[in-house]
Parts: structure tokens; sequence; C-alpha cells
């Protein structure tokens, strides 16, 4: 599953969606453009009475278009915004000369070498799911802090943005598939610094044993199937990393029990590569696999891409510009990334009175739709309390493009947005 996680989904391993159908599956039609989506509706009958269809417009290519404003609403329940809806359709996993697309189609070779062409594949899956597709269905509680609008897009209470590739898991083992890789764009509110970004890459690997394949091995079903995924994802790692020291750390996720987390010893220091586990029980009885048991794994394609690459922000993974591009090929893995941009950071302070309803994620996102790629970073660099029970945060903004130098006029326009929006959305005090 989708286990690879940032701090606020720490205990997390991602349909009701807009979709063309393609092997009964919901999918983007790689033939719309990257700012649309195609779409139709398919959902069980309990999804179909709580959630509420968007308005879609059909396209002469046979698709469905996904406007803005299915995405993008004037609600208090919507907070997905213009900078997220663009994203949308980009798709930056299935370009074959871009390092997200090398490194999935070097683990797609791993495994079509190894396991005889058995998994399936799927690769452009729509994004937009149900909230029951997101968490019941992976059995993330009630209470997860992932659910949060805080922490998660939600276009109206029923639908989101995927947070995770194992939004899929359920409809893919309805459909009767044993064997697949999900691989796709998620969404997830979020800090921002050179390893964050809002929008990023998961590939998730399921695999379904049956008795007969335990049974044969001489081992109960929750050994053969940890300790044939351990073998698979050691192979894994050789084949990206080459021969490398490795180690199994015990963790916990909800929908995978025992669960693990896969570590290398790269370039002299401990790398988290993936996390993963044998999949609960529950989640096959649900899906009609009541005599089956399974293992699943996650990765997130920029962290292992940022250190194949030696790519140093994950920004860059954006960018159109010829300097960056030009120099990935389809086929070669590992290509050390030469940076060409030395352009200085620029620094400015905001300090403010917070109130009860302040989080950093939520001011994330408001400098984020102000100043887009060109924030670098935004980092908590003092706070206090005062005697009257008040509470101030100062945040240190740093200002930075990776194709040109900013002019102090821009910086200074763009700072003044940001005060304005801070203050007005967040209900903050400028100090």
């Amino acid at each position: 599953m989708a286990m690879v996680i940032s701090s606020v989904h720490a205990t997390l391993f991602a349909r009701t969606s807009f979709f063309c159908q393609s092997n009964g599956l919901r999918s983007f039609r790689s033939c719309l453009p990257f700012s649309s989506s195609a779409a139709s509706v398919s959902f069980d009958n309990l999804s179909r009475k709580k959630w509420r269809q968007p308005v879609l417009s059909v396209l002469d290519l046979g698709g469905v278009k996904i406007s803005r404003e299915d995405v993008v609403r004037d609600d208090p329940t919507n907070n997905v915004p213009d900078n997220i809806f663009s994203k949308l359709g980009m798709q930056l996993h299935r370009r074959d000369q871009h390092p997200l697309g090398i490194l999935k189609n070097a683990i797609y070779e791993y495994f079509d070498t190894n396991y005889s062409n058995n998994f399936n594949k799927f690769d452009e899956l729509s994004p937009i799911v149900s909230v029951k597709q997101n968490f019941d269905d992976v059995l993330v509680p009630k209470d997860h802090v992932s659910r949060s609008y805080n922490d998660t897009y939600y276009i109206d209470p029923q639908t989101v943005l995927r947070c995770h590739t194992s939004a899929h898991q359920a409809e893919l083992l309805r459909s009767g598939y044993t064997h697949f890789l999900v691989t796709g764009d998620v969404y997830r509110r979020d800090s921002i610094d050179s390893t964050h970004y809002p929008v990023f890459h998961q590939m998730e690997g399921f695999r379904v044993f049956a008795p007969e394949e335990w049974e044969a091995s001489g081992m109960d079903a929750t050994l053969h199937s940890a300790t044939d995924l351990k073998k698979c994802l050691e192979g894994l790692a050789r084949h990206l990393f080459g021969a490398v020291e490795m180690r199994w750390v015990d963790t916990y996720f909800p929908f995978t029990n025992p669960s693990f987390e896969l570590e290398i010893y790269f370039k002299e220091k401990w790398l988290e590569v993936l996390g993963c586990g044998v999949t609960e029980q529950e989640i096959l009885k649900s899906n009609g696999r009541p005599n089956n048991v399974a293992w699943a794994f996650g990765l997130g394609l920029e962290r292992l891409a940022m250190v194949l690459f030696d790519i140093p922000d994950i920004r860059l993974f954006w960018s159109n510009d010829e300097r960056f591009t030009s120099q990935f090929s389809k086929g070669h893995l590992g290509v050390k990334f030469k940076p060409f941009s030395k352009y200085p950071p620029c620094y400015k302070d905001m300090s403010f009175w917070i109130s009860e309803s302040f989080t950093e994620n939520n001011l994330c996102e408001v400098v984020r739709g102000i100043a887009g790629d060109l924030v670098e970073e935004v980092q908590l660099i003092d706070n206090f309390t005062n005697k009257k029970g008040m509470t101030s945060h100062c945040y240190r903004i740093a200002y930075r493009s990776m194709e040109r130098s900013l002019t102090d006029e821009e910086i200074n326009d763009l700072q003044w947005k940001v005060r304005e929006q801070v203050q007005s959305k967040l209900n903050v005090v400028l100090r």
C-alpha cells in the first residue's frame, strides 16, 4: 500500500472518481489536455446515496472533461485551491524521459523479469476518489488526523483528492486482480521545504496468495506472505541501488499486520525506502477474498528519485526548463543531475498573534497560493506566549526561483500579498 508517509500521516500507508472506462476502472485518458481528466461515474449503491455527482462535459474525444468548477468550488466544504487543480492530469510518472517515469519503468522491469509479467499495471487511475475509498476501505480510523481538512484536499464532504494510491486497492480486488502495481499522483496539504510538495507520486504493489501456495511451503499463511514480501523487496532494492546493506524495521500501519519498513545503507547513511506488510484479513474479506492472504508495499517516487538522480529540490520535478528536462532520457536510471541554478534565496520574516484555529498547513496553503513554486521554505523561527495568554509565531519565508533571479520589487509584492491574505484568511493579527 502507499505506505510512504508524511508526519501528519504517520500511521497511514490511497473511487468515487472521475474516470473513463479502462478495464472497468476509473482512469485518465492520455489523449486529454493536461489540465483535464477523463471520467464517468460508477459506484456501489451505498456510495451513490452519499456522493453528489459533479457536472461533467463530454468531449469529442470520447472522454469527459473536468472543469475547474467541478473541483474548485466556493463552498466551505471545499479546500482545493487553483494551484492544486492545475496539477490534475499532469501525470509526470507517465513521461518516459522524466526522472519519475524512468524510475517507474525501472521498477516495472524488475517485476516483469522476476514475476513473468504477472503483475497488472495501472498508472492512469483518476486521483478523485471517495472518502470511503481513501480512508474506510484501508481501515483508517474515523478519528485519524489524516482525515482532517487540515491534511487532506476535500472537493466535498464525501470526495477527496487521493492521499495515497491505496485508494484503488479494494476496487482492484473486487475486480478480480491478484497481482498489481498502482502508480499515480497523490495530494496532501503539507509543509514547504525542499523535500515536501502538496502533489507527489506513489507506487503500490499488491500480491494475493491462494491456500495451496503457503501449504506447499510448509509455513503458515502470514509467515509465507511476509517471507515472500521481504525477498521481493530486497531484490527490488538491489535492482535500484546495487549491492547495498539492508535492514528491516518493525512498524505499525492500520491496514497490515505485521508491518515493516525497509531501510538501506546508502551514501553513508540509513535511508527509508518503503513501507510494507501482510494485508489485514478484514480488507481481503470485505473484497471477496476471505480464504486468501496478501502482501502490500508502498513507495514514494520523488523520495527515491531525489536520491538516485541527486535532485536537491522537489520543485524541480515540475520544471519545464530545458536545462533540467534535457538531462534525462528514457531507460537511464541514476543519471546525476547537474545543477544549473545558483540564484540566491531572499528571506522575509512575518510575525503574528495566532488564533486557536491556526495551523501551519493553512499558512503554507496561503503562501503557495500566492507565490507558487517561487517559495522554497516556510520555517517557524520563533514563538512565545505573553502574560495575557496570547501566542505569537514568527515565520521566515525563503523565496527562490530554480530558473531565474527574482527582483526585489517582485519579492516585496509577493510578501505584501502574503501578509494581506494571511491576516484575512487565517484570523491572525499581524505584529
